[in-house]
This record gives C-alpha cells, structure tokens and sequence, in this order.
C-alpha cells in the first residue's frame, strides 16, 4: 500500500503547507510507509522532475509561476496544476494506495476523488482551508457556490477528512460529512523551532537595524485571508512612539498595498523584509518581542494561521486581530499566551502595544506561557502517528 499526497508545494518550495506535508511525509517514511508526493515544479534547472528526497518519491509537475501576475496568474498556476497533477495521479496510483488531498489548488479534493473512486484507491481529504467559501467570503465570487455541492460530496464520500481545528470541523459537519469522518489535528510548529541564544537574535538586529527596537512582528504570508489594516492603523498611532516598530516579514497579495500606505502615510516606523529561508526562521521569529496573528471577519472557520504555532515555539507573546468568537481568539485566551482585539479595536491595539513596550515582566509570563502551550501541543510525531494508525487501520480491513 502506498501513500500518495498531491499538494501544489513541497521540499524545496517553503510555503507553510510544503513545511507541514514535508515533515509529515518524512515521518510516515520513518514509520514504514511507502509515501509519493505530486507537487509543482518550482521552475529551476537544478531540481529534478522525480527524485527521492529522505524516502520520499517526489513528482514534480511543470505549470505557470504566474503568481505575481496578480489574479489571472494565480488561476492560471491553478489551473495547469490540477490537471497535470491529476493526470499524473491517474496514471500512477493503484487498487488499495491511499490518496490524500490537501486545498492548494482550491477544490483538487473534487478531482482526486474521481480518480481514486475510478482506481479503486482510498481517499482522505487533509483540509487546511475551506473553498470556495473563502473565495466567496474574500472575493464575492458568488458564482463559485455552484461547486460547493460537488465538494460536499466529495468529502462525505472520503474514507477520512482531517482537519484543523472545532470551528472548521463543524463546517464539515453542516456540509453533511458523519462526525466519524471527522478528525481535529492542529497543525504545528516547524520542526526544530525553539528559543534560540541571545547573540543569534541580536545579529539579525544589528544586520536590519533594529538593535534597541521593540519589534511587533508579522511573519509569513502577507494573503488576503489576513486583516492587516489595523496594524497600519496602531502603527500610525504610536508614531511618536520611536523605539517601537512593526516588522512585516514576508511576501503576497497585499504586500504592494501595504507598503504604498505606507510611504503614503509617512511611516517611518514600519518595515517590510522578503520571506526568510526555513533554515533561518527560529531566527527571525525570535526578533519579534511580541507577535501578530490576523484574521479577516467571516474567515475564522475556513482558515487557522499556523503562524500561532511558531511563534509559540520560540516563547514570544501573540496579540490576536480577529473576530472574539473563534477558536483561535479562545485559544490565545484561554492559555493565557496573548491578548485579543478585534479589528475596530485600533486604539485599544495601539495602548495594548505601548503598554507591553515598556512591561518587560508581562512579556516575560506571556512567553513563558507560550512555551507551556507549545511543549503540549502536539508535532510531526504525534501527527503522524495519528495518520499511520488510521492508515494501518485500513491496511487491516
């Protein structure tokens, strides 16, 4: 039996989910299965089109990188990758592999299904955010609701779809999928993350001139998902404050638009740098004295940033802009790690900033309750085995 996972991005591509899939495939292999990857090529001549890279078998599929292009490029990477992954899982997988799908491309789940259920292979369904609601709730693309019915579908008609939290597993479950089909495992932190030493941190500092700042940072994807105005907002509010600044590490959609806001308002107290290679990320998390996480309204069930987790892993506080009532906002609350506000909250963000610049102590207990939420959450390990119990499950029948 084979396990065969299609996702647009895997090893060497650092997109959060190609971090996640790696460290979960690398962890079945090392569990005994046999686990394939049909991913996108990430258009350099020195990676090949197949490869085995730590035991996994990686096929790699030739499409756009139009991504910059703006929305029509983006549709197009879509586009010639689900087909050129479907056609390649059509011609590899067999009676008995286990197919799993993830979300990138949106709704690829629809097409696997049709391949496995015409192959006589199992279908899982890994759903890290939800289409086209999100599409919908970001774009008003109503007319996509007409693929929701054929998703549903697809879903109730998978062995398994795992999922990341309560609020998205009950939009499974209001889709029509038994609650025994239904399984809640967070993502993690990148493997390795931890509190790194002190000088490692300050050469970052001195390197992007920040030595003496207190940083309130933003890392990873700059997507449309994120509500990121209203940190624009406190920033323009502390301006006067001038040991305080807010990092934006990272690239995507709103990038261009936050930095011409930016240079429109005059803000000298904020900083974009470009997305930082996985092997350099304990590092530049650890520069952010305290952490945001960003949600837009409406997108608190079909999304959960795994940001949260990272940020966790290197003990530093996390300030939630979202919506009160989600399962994110609870989390942070309940264990104590961060504080909430909700997006027209600006003042109350701004002070809550000002206040935690100048109380090193509550910096101190809300990282140290950060480290107690990420020694208990679970990782690759433990996520894997859950996956390997329910792959050796069928493997029995």
């Amino acid at each position: 039996m084979r396990v065969i996972f299609l996702n647009r991005f895997y090893w060497p591509d650092e997109p959060a989910t190609a971090q996640l899939l790696t460290d979960l495939a690398e962890q079945l292999v090392a569990r005994g299965h046999r686990v394939s990857i049909i991913a996108s090529h990430p258009g350099r001549d020195e990676v090949p089109r197949f490869e085995f890279h730590h035991a996994v078998a990686i096929h790699r599929i030739r499409g756009t990188r139009w991504s910059r292009a703006g929305l029509a490029g983006k549709a197009a990477d879509y586009a010639t990758f689900f087909l050129g992954a479907l056609w390649c899982l059509a011609r590899m997988v067999r009676r008995g592999d286990i197919v799993v799908a993830l979300t990138d491309p949106p709704l690829i789940g629809i097409g696997a299904w049709l391949v496995a259920a015409g192959r006589g292979a199992r279908l899982f369904h890994w759903v890290q955010d939800i289409y086209p609601e999100l599409a919908i709730t970001l774009a008003g693309h109503r007319w996509l609701g007409i693929t929701v019915a054929l998703r549903n579908h697809a879903w109730r008609r998978a062995r398994r779809c795992v999922t990341l939290g309560a609020d998205m597993g009950a939009v499974l479950s209001h889709a029509g999928v038994p609650g025994e089909q239904i399984s809640l495992v967070p993502n993690w932190a990148p493997a390795g993350l931890a509190p790194p030493a002190g000088s490692i941190a300050g050469k970052l500092r001195d390197e992007w001139g920040l030595q003496g700042k207190f940083i309130v940072e933003y890392s990873g994807n700059l997507g449309r998902v994120h509500d990121l105005e209203p940190v624009l907002a406190a920033a323009e509010a502390l301006r006067d404050a001038t040991g305080t600044v807010f990092l934006f590490v990272g690239a995507g959609p709103q990038r261009a638009a936050l930095e011409a806001a930016v240079g429109h308002r005059g803000l000298r107290n904020v900083l974009f740098k470009p997305p930082q290679p996985r092997a350099h990320l304990g590092e530049v998390l650890a520069l952010g004295d305290v952490h945001l996480v960003t949600l837009r309204p409406g997108c608190e069930a079909l999304v959960f940033p795994s940001k949260l987790y990272g940020a966790a892993a290197v003990g530093r506080p996390v300030i939630f802009l979202g919506p009160r009532d989600c399962e994110l906002a609870r989390l942070v609350i309940d264990r104590q790690f961060g504080l909430v506000f909700e997006r027209t909250e600006d003042a109350a963000f701004a002070a809550a900033v000002r206040d935690l610049s100048h109380d090193a102590a509550q910096r101190d207990q809300l990282g140290a309750a950060a480290l107690v939420f990420a020694a208990e959450h679970a990782g690759p390990a433990d996520a894997a085995a859950q996956w390997d119990a329910w792959f050796r499950e069928l493997q029995a029948c």
